[in-house]
């Protein structure tokens, strides 16, 4: 993954948003998604069906993602169902169902004869003065008059408010009234047909929530081997040659924090160079404070560490190690006047 960076291979974006919660309520018999899950299942889908392409073309230079990658079924399926409901911007595409063109289509009619109705009220009110000089506004997502106080009489229609100060009356027109009540029966007709839609389209979907649990095992895997690489490229780090002999030789190591600081404020850092094997497997450091004993000690098992948890190191590419079976760690200082105990003493008491 770290030589994508440099490459012209690049490994397509990994990004995706966890549907945890999608996948529950798919588990749930009648029950259905909202469109915004559709949306975060579609990416998902997309993302995980791009990456197992890709690394299925460049195997050669990515065979252990590959083999990740082929544990995962590609299909185009639950991409395909959501695009046929689901349009790019996320909202319901008005050829979803015969029934919801149907409904849209006579919304767009019963909303241009409100606004032609609303119009003509507009001009001969204005025309008779009765009306503020904004003339209308908006109240509870309805067109209505700016109707002077003394004239809300005068005019026909529906007092839906008025302004603080009592002076202005907001009043819908008589003459668009009967349209704003077929308006809103067909919105609510919409809106249980968009329901319906969803439920469908979740009940096509059902059938793979083993895929999209795999699609998201997936993405994380490859999201946790991005982010060591990415921390790999910024250390330096590469992979010492892996022994079965038990010899650790760590040459030119960087303490990849100290490393990372010290780049920052373009000052050096100093490699360290230690080795262990079967026959010297114990080394006594000594030295003044502040002399990097403890740096030193930190850098070996720090990175020893990193190693087993699959993560690249600092040190020289002659570097060479094995696979612990234990790594011991004591952090801390727990030194006690009451038990007679230093820091070295204590150190020693708990490593019994």
């Amino acid at each position: 993954y770290v030589a994508s960076f440099s490459n012209n291979n690049v490994i397509p974006n990994h990004y995706f948003d966890a549907i945890h919660h999608e996948i529950k309520y798919l588990a749930i018999e009648d029950s259905f998604l909202e469109l915004s899950g559709f949306r975060k299942i579609s990416a998902l889908s997309d993302t995980s069906n791009t990456l197992i392409q890709f690394f299925r073309k460049f195997d050669d230079y990515y065979p252990k993602l590959n083999l990740r990658a082929s544990e995962v079924e590609l299909t185009k399926f639950i991409i395909q169902k959501i695009d046929e409901v689901v349009d790019k911007y996320g909202e319901i595409k008005d050829n979803a169902s015969p029934d919801l063109v149907e409904i849209r289509r006579n919304i767009n009619l019963v909303r241009g004869k409100i606004n032609q109705s609303f119009g003509a009220a507009l001009s001969s009110y204005n025309s008779m003065g009765y009306l503020d000089d904004i003339r209308e506004t908006i109240v509870d997502n309805r067109r209505v008059l700016a109707v002077l106080a003394m004239y809300r009489r005068k005019v026909k229609g529906t007092i839906l408010g008025s302004s603080k100060t009592g002076s202005i009356a907001y009043i819908e027109p008589e003459a668009t009234l009967r349209y704003s009540r077929e308006l809103s029966n067909l919105e609510y007709e919409e809106r249980e047909e968009i329901t319906r839609i969803l439920k469908q389209l979740t009940n096509a979907i059902r059938p793979y929530i083993q895929l999209l649990k795999d699609y998201q095992d997936f993405l994380s895997d490859i999201d946790v081997v991005a982010a060591k690489a990415k921390y790999a490229y910024k250390i330096n780090g590469l992979l010492p040659k892996i022994t079965t002999e038990k010899k650790l030789y760590f040459r030119e190591a960087f303490h990849p924090i100290l490393y990372l600081n010290n780049k920052q404020k373009n000052a050096p850092t100093y490699p360290q160079t230690i080795e262990l094997t079967q026959e010297n497997r114990i080394i006594v450091i000594s030295g003044p404070n502040a002399g990097g004993k403890s740096i030193t000690l930190k850098t070996i098992g720090l990175l020893q560490l990193m190693l087993q948890s699959g993560i690249l190191i600092p040190v020289h590419e002659r570097s060479e190690t094995f696979l612990f079976d234990r790594i011991f760690i004591d952090i801390g200082d727990n030194q006690s006047i009451e038990n007679h105990l230093s820091t070295y003493s204590y150190r020693l008491k708990n490593m019994n």
